[in-house]
């Protein structure tokens, strides 16, 4: 298959990192290479499979640039339809990126962001999360998942925060739903999805608002707090799976998840009484 990239066109809108609110930026990426040009690998790794990824998903993830690209100063990560076998021999219907900072980038605590703009359309599953360092030592749940942002195309005003662990996984997991107001779409414009994560907590930000914050007394009986240790970043656009559903006729192909950046601060201060950055 040639290679034809279809060019999207940002206005330059990033702006430079900051240090305020008690907050001292320690890794990020502004996703400043050369138009058409790949991730910067220093920092990330693209995996690919077409497996399901436990989600029973419908893509296979490559990490040819026709899935991922940098264009203007932001990711593109691109879901195509197409018939596309990969080096395992699976063959899907749809094409896609996930990338990970694991053995790049992790950090215990903080502050994690990230500008997006989701994609529209039944069956998308944009996702902005994180994973235990540990993962291949005690596998999952017991490293632990926080998922900083989950949209599915069939609820197009609501984003989903959660964290998973042992014992709270799935339909059992502590998660929190977050709407526009006024009907609008996340796709319509970027937004903020941010964490703020301490010792005792986790707090699920949408641009400057703090809509949940959860703690070690949300465990139940026989549950693990488990945020307490190394988490690196994930990015990805899954295409169907368990929760979002199939495409359907109206999934017009390709979607884009725009990245503006990925930003992770630390304290460098006493937290102050709303620690939001703004």
């Amino acid at each position: 298959m040639s290679f034809v990239l279809t060019i999207p066109c940002f206005a330059q809108t990033s702006s430079p990192p900051e240090v305020n609110d008690g907050w001292k930026l320690v890794w990020s990426d502004e996703f400043n290479g050369p138009n058409g040009s790949s991730v910067d690998t220093s920092n990330w790794v693209i995996e690919s499979g077409g497996k399901g990824w436990g989600n029973e998903e419908l893509e296979y993830y490559t990490a040819r640039r026709e899935n991922s690209f940098i264009q203007d100063g932001h990711l593109v990560i691109r879901a195509l339809r197409e018939n596309y076998t990969g080096p395992d021999h699976v063959t899907r219907s749809y094409t896609s990126a996930r990338m990970k900072t694991f053995g790049k980038f992790s950090k215990t605590y903080g502050r994690f962001e990230a500008r997006i703009k989701v994609p529209a359309g039944q069956g998308m599953w944009p996702a902005f999360w994180l994973l235990g360092d540990d993962i291949e030592q005690v596998g999952w749940p017991a490293c632990g998942e926080i998922d900083i942002m989950e949209n599915i195309g069939k609820e197009p005003s609501i984003v989903h925060g959660s964290i998973h662990g042992p014992g709270y996984t799935g339909t059992v997991g502590l998660e929190a739903p977050y709407s526009l107001p006024a009907g609008a779409r996340f796709s319509d414009d970027y937004h903020l999805f941010a964490i703020e994560w301490s010792a005792d907590s986790v707090a699920f930000y949408v641009d400057k608002t703090l809509y949940v914050t959860r703690t070690r007394s949300d465990m139940r009986p026989g549950w693990k707090w488990v945020f307490d240790k190394p988490f690196f970043v994930i990015l990805n656009l899954a295409v169907g799976g368990d929760w979002p559903g199939d495409p359907d006729a109206s999934t017009k192909f390709p979607k884009d998840m725009l990245v503006d950046y990925v930003r992770v601060y630390e304290r460098s201060a006493a937290p102050v009484q709303n620690p939001a950055r703004h």
